[in-house]
């Protein structure tokens, strides 16, 4: 019988799924930053401006970090 998780999608050899850096720019929020990490293929068209601050709930005052 197969659990409940979906099986992980298939990553080609040598590569790690994406992981984005984010902050988030709230002078309300206490939270400084959180990392994103993709485990599956996502749309070429997803950005920061599809999440939302994990602490606060924001979605405008996010920025991703670029290292």
């Amino acid at each position: 019988m197969p659990g409940p998780f979906k099986p992980p999608a298939p990553q080609p050899l040598g590569t790690m799924p994406a992981t984005k850096e984010v902050k988030c720019t709230s002078e309300d929020c206490e939270l400084d930053m959180f990392e994103n990490h993709y485990t599956y293929d996502i749309a070429d068209d997803h950005s920061v401006a599809d999440l939302s601050c994990p602490l606060c709930g924001g979605t405008d005052c996010l920025e991703e970090i670029e290292l």
